[in-house]
């Protein structure tokens, strides 16, 4: 397994992180927080995944102002990070917190009612 895409995504995901707490100030980008990011062998594609702490159609919101600001991120990437070439990088949702919930919401109705059958 190589480890230069692994090194360089968790660079990615720390400038990404920098540039949505400090700069992306566009209204549309709610409670966002980068999950992931895969970085292609060859460096040269970078998917970075993030999750929003709202509704879904705050989620969609998000993704629609972050994939308008790709341009200004990915050449803020290659501005901050020394390589041949930035990424082209593209913003996935990632649904995995929302199912986390979701399974302990879950999870809370089993147990509630365990104990209602143990009465």
């Amino acid at each position: 397994m190589p480890y230069r895409p692994e090194r360089l995504a968790e660079i990615i995901k720390k400038e990404v992180s920098d540039m949505l707490r400090d700069e992306l100030k566009d209204p549309r980008i709610g409670f966002v927080t980068i999950t992931g990011v895969e970085v292609s062998t060859d460096l040269r594609y970078a998917r970075i995944f993030f999750s929003v702490l709202g509704s879904e159609e705050e989620a969609k919101a998000s993704l629609e102002a972050l994939n308008r600001a790709r341009g200004y991120v990915r050449s803020e990437l290659g501005r901050r990070i020394r390589l041949r070439y930035a990424p082209e990088i593209s913003f996935k949702l990632d649904p995995s917190i929302q199912r986390g919930i979701r399974v302990m919401e879950l999870l809370h109705d089993v147990k509630e009612r365990g104990a209602a059958g143990d009465d």
